[in-house]
């Protein structure tokens, strides 16, 4: 059974940062893309960014780029979401979700597994 679990939300004020974790279990974390969406409620899932499977190069949505970096460990089957600069606009439940999907897949519908999500709230 595949299993994937947040870690390391909380408040921050603004332009304070966080680092998220995703332990994963239960899948050959090598083998799938690994991303990051949020949500805040009464909006569709976000796409913030990923790692690829192979190679490891990332790609971001425009509200990420710059402020943001992804990463991934495969020997602990873990990702991590770096985030700076937060902004209040960037509260929400972070997901982490994984995908064989080739490409860039952005799409909420294109990822298979998901977590149960963190919440990050930025104060102003």
């Amino acid at each position: 059974q595949v299993q994937l679990v947040e870690s390391g939300g909380g408040l921050v004020q603004a332009e304070g940062s966080l680092r998220l974790s995703c332990a994963t279990s239960g899948h050959t974390f090598s083998s799938y893309t690994m991303g990051w969406f949020r949500q805040v409620p009464g909006k569709e899932r976000e796409f913030v960014g990923a790692v690829r499977r192979s190679g490891g190069s990332t790609y971001y949505a425009d509200s990420a780029k710059g402020r943001f970096a992804i990463s991934r460990d495969n020997a602990k089957n873990t990702m991590f979401l770096q985030m700076n600069y937060l902004k209040p606009e960037d509260t929400a439940v972070y997901y982490c979700a994984a995908t064989v999907a080739i490409g860039s897949p952005r799409s909420a519908s294109l990822w298979r597994y998901w977590g149960q999500g963190t919440q990050v709230t930025v104060s102003s």
